[in-house]
């Protein structure tokens, strides 16, 4: 494992942390001291894998990415970006909507948060609030459960009021069994 390292305009691609700990040395505005080489070590030893960045003086880093590249022009042209294991390429981005759609017919407990118009006494104004709405009920997937969710808060609360998205994080849904 080589490590990259990159302060402003200087940059280098290094075989051990010996050698980074000697360039970083050799930048006057980076102050090595033991703690920041205790650290860079253990990052370097570690089986983390993104960029790890060090504050030198406020709104200025520099950064330390780990790397399978054995050039410089390797590492630029990205021929050696390590890939997480045990994932499908298919499935890195989209794993929430395969579990949207899976039929799967039963009971199902839904949680939404959304942004609820309400009128505010005092003032006679409207003003937005984070509500969060729980449900359980029958559906044969999670998109189904989402869209009977929603389709009741609709009949309730004021019609500005903001549903999230059933791919977001602010809709979440699991499978509590089979209905009988």
């Amino acid at each position: 494992m080589n490590l990259y390292l990159r302060y402003f305009d200087r940059e280098t691609l290094v075989t051990t942390v010996d050698e980074a700990i000697d360039f970083l040395s050799s930048i006057e505005e980076i102050e090595m001291n033991p703690l920041l080489e205790a650290d860079i070590r253990e990052y370097a030893s570690s089986d983390v894998y993104y960029p790890k960045r060090y504050k030198v003086h406020p709104r200025v880093y520099f950064i330390i990415i780990k790397t399978e590249a054995q050039t410089m022009q390797d590492f630029k042209d990205k021929k050696a970006v390590h890939e997480p294991e045990n994932i499908e390429p298919s499935s890195k981005n989209t794993p929430i909507l395969m579990r949207l759609n899976e039929i799967n017919d039963g009971w199902y407990e839904g949680v939404v948060d959304f942004k609820r118009v309400l009128l505010v006494p005092g003032t006679g104004k409207f003003q937005y609030r984070d509500t969060q709405f729980v449900a359980r009920l029958k559906a044969v997937s999670g998109m189904e459960c989402y869209d009977r969710m929603i389709d009741y808060l609709r009949d309730r609360v004021d019609t500005r009021s903001q549903f999230p998205s059933p791919k977001g994080k602010n809709f979440k849904f699991r499978y509590l069994g089979r209905a009988k």
